[in-house]
């Protein structure tokens, strides 16, 4: 985060003749983190910062009241799960469509990104990129286009390229929890009750074990991974 360093903040009011302000959510479970973004996103005459949240349920909540052009989204927003936010994500791309989240998070990795986009993400930024790439992309992201970085976008083309035949060895650490809570037969809240996870995230990830396993049904998943060995 060292090329995010807030600087003093400027008050600034759009002139008259320009566009009123991109409304802007901050969800990151870091509170200085927020702050940073906050101070150097409001000295942009454009970009206005309406609400902060640290939680999936506050960032619903904060959405849902401030309405939101933009919702810059960390992906790990809590210590029992790396990818809490690609639930978030896909939780807020179906409920408010007019708000674009970008996700703006340190984990990088091309199967990472290519979830987030089928997540419903419009943007994918590493948290080491510049401010003014930051910017841009949250202007592009409100504008209804896409925004990626170059690593970013590197990564993106990588996973779309990459084999996509079902394997095991494509899940995740907490994926093959999950998939061992299946193949207990125990339902996507008692899996969250198990993991200390929402069952929002919870259903997101049995989502991705059914998607990279290549079968449609939870018992099938189970079949699957019975027959390649990891339950």
């Amino acid at each position: 985060m060292a090329t995010l360093v807030p600087t003093p903040h400027r008050p600034s009011t759009p002139p008259d003749g320009v566009r009123s302000a991109v409304d802007i959510v901050l969800v990151d479970d870091h509170a200085i983190v927020r702050q940073g973004l906050r101070s150097i996103l409001e000295r942009e005459k454009d970009l206005r910062v309406v609400g902060e949240a640290s939680s999936p349920p506050e960032a619903m909540a904060v959405v849902a009241r401030t309405r939101p052009q933009v919702v810059v989204l960390d992906l790990k927003l809590s210590t029992s799960s790396d990818t809490e936010g690609l639930a978030l994500c896909s939780t807020l791309a179906s409920a408010h469509p007019a708000a674009a989240v970008l996700v703006f998070t340190t984990f990088l990795d091309e199967h990472l990104v290519l979830q987030a986009v089928r997540a419903g993400a419009r943007g994918y930024v590493v948290k080491d990129v510049d401010t003014s790439g930051l910017v841009r992309a949250i202007r592009d992201v409100s504008h209804g286009e896409s925004a990626f970085d170059a690593r970013s976008a590197s990564a993106m083309v990588r996973g779309l390229h990459s084999p996509q035949t079902p394997s095991a060895s494509q899940l995740t650490a907490r994926e093959s929890e999950v998939l061992g809570l299946l193949a207990r037969g125990l339902s996507n809240r008692d899996i969250g009750g198990r993991l200390y996870i929402s069952e929002t995230t919870a259903k997101f990830h049995v989502g991705n074990i059914l998607r990279k396993l290549g079968v449609g049904r939870r018992a099938e998943a189970v079949y699957a991974a019975s027959k390649m060995g990891v339950i």
